[in-house]
């Protein structure tokens, strides 16, 4: 194949329906928006949500709980996923966003006890589950809490 032999394929292009081009194009005169009406005029139509008048669904369900504007989301890691450092290694919140295990720090990093941890690391964390914490000093590291 070469570069002139090349063209999209069968049926990836659509060409874009133009309104008001005649009768015959099936999208003329009214321009598919029916006879008059609010939803004919230019601006028109209701807002999201909107039933007629009748009281709308998110007002007629009952309403429960709060959000904690104070609380705080940690990262969660587990330890099977600190596997991938070697021995020694000192492991802080910076290093785990650098290798992509924590996307976004949020309120801090907590890790958890899931998996098996066979490297001895010195981890720096905002928070450490009680099974977490056994089973890195365990393996003769150590950890920080900051």
């Amino acid at each position: 194949m070469k570069l002139h032999e090349l063209k999209p394929a069968e049926g990836s292009r659509k060409t874009r329906n133009r309104v008001g081009r005649g009768t015959s194009s099936g999208n003329g005169k009214t321009s598919g928006r029916g006879q008059k009406g609010q939803k004919a005029r230019s601006g028109g139509g209701v807002r999201p949500g909107f039933e007629g008048g009748q009281t709308p669904l998110f007002r007629r369900l009952p309403k429960r709980g709060f959000t904690n504007i104070n609380a705080k989301e940690y990262a969660l890691v587990n330890l099977d996923a600190l596997n991938i450092f070697e021995d020694g290694t000192e492991v802080t919140p910076v290093v785990l966003i650098d290798r992509g295990i924590v996307k976004a720090e949020k309120s801090g990093i907590k890790i958890l006890g899931n998996g098996e941890l066979t490297k001895k690391l010195t981890v720096k964390a905002a928070k450490f589950s009680k099974s977490a914490e056994a089973a890195i000093i365990a393996k003769g590291g150590s950890v920080e809490v900051i």
